[in-house]
């Protein structure tokens, strides 16, 4: 699958994106690091142990890499579950938000596995 269909399917912003990135190449090497990356299992871990301060970050630091590579569906997910973990205890039930991020992160990785990266 193209790298640009891919991007519509997770509704991204390709165009942001290649721009920063300056070429698909790169853009690949960075998308195959997220994928790597597993950083959907950190954020999870965290949560397990009650270590929302870790929790907190870890979802921040997904927020900045969806933003930096436009998947802008995910970094939604990311950024509301970050704001929820904000002061360090959860705002309320973050049973959905954990869901929506679980459901996006997933979304995300499986589109991107359809990329040809070699």
């Amino acid at each position: 699958m193209e790298l640009r269909q891919v991007y519509e399917q997770l509704q991204g912003d390709y165009d942001s994106a290649i721009k920063r990135l300056m070429s698909e190449k790169f853009m690949k090497k960075y998308l195959k690091k997220f994928i790597d990356n597993k950083m959907d299992e950190a954020i999870m871990r965290a949560l397990d142990a009650k270590d929302y301060e870790t929790a907190f970050r870890e979802a921040h630091n997904l927020k900045g890499v969806c933003a930096n590579l436009n998947l802008d569906r995910l970094k939604v997910s990311a950024s509301e579950l970050t704001e929820a973990l904000r002061s360090g205890q959860p705002q309320g039930d973050i049973t959905e938000l954990i869901n929506s991020l679980n459901a996006d992160y997933n979304m995300t990785v499986e589109a991107l596995s359809n990329i040809e990266f070699s």
